[in-house]
C-alpha cells in the first residue's frame, strides 16, 4: 500500500481519482491546486503524485517542475492526469520531470497500470 497525493482543482475529478486509488488499497492525500500540491508533497512525502495540469495560480506543469527540482521531493514520481491530449503537451510534461501522462477522463485500467509502473 502506497500513499498517493491527488492534485486537482475540480472536486469531481479529484473524487473520481481518489475512488480509483483507494480501490487499489492505497492511502490518499489531496490538494486542490499546484501550490497546495507542492506543500503537501513536502509535508506528506507521498510515494506518488497524480497531478492535473489546468489549474489556477500554478498549473501542473509548473508544480511538477518545482517538485522534481527540489531535493526534498525530487524522488517522488508524478503522473500528469489532464484533459490536454496533444503530443506536445505530453513531451512538455516529460521535460518538466513527469514520470507518466494519462488523458482525462482516465480509463481506470490504464491509470492503475501507470500507477503500478510508477510504484514498481
Amino acid at each position: 500500500m502506497a500513499k498517493i497525493l491527488v492534485v486537482d482543482d475540480s472536486p469531481t475529478q479529484r473524487s473520481n481519482l481518489v475512488k480509483i486509488v483507494q480501490g487499489q488499497g492505497h492511502d490518499v492525500v489531496t490538494a486542490s491546486n499546484g501550490m497546495e500540491g507542492i506543500e503537501k508533497a513536502k509535508q506528506e512525502h507521498p510515494d506518488l503524485i497524480l497531478m492535473d495540469v489546468v489549474m489556477p495560480e500554478l498549473n501542473g506543469f509548473q508544480a511538477t517542475r518545482k517538485i522534481t527540482r527540489d531535493p526534498v521531493t525530487e524522488s517522488i514520481p508524478i503522473i500528469l492526469v489532464t484533459t490536454k491530449d496533444q503530443e506536445t503537451d505530453k513531451v512538455w510534461g516529460e521535460r518538466q520531470g513527469a514520470f507518466g501522462y494519462v488523458v482525462k477522463p482516465p480509463q481506470e485500467a490504464e491509470l492503475v497500470a501507470k500507477i503500478n509502473e510508477a510504484l514498481a
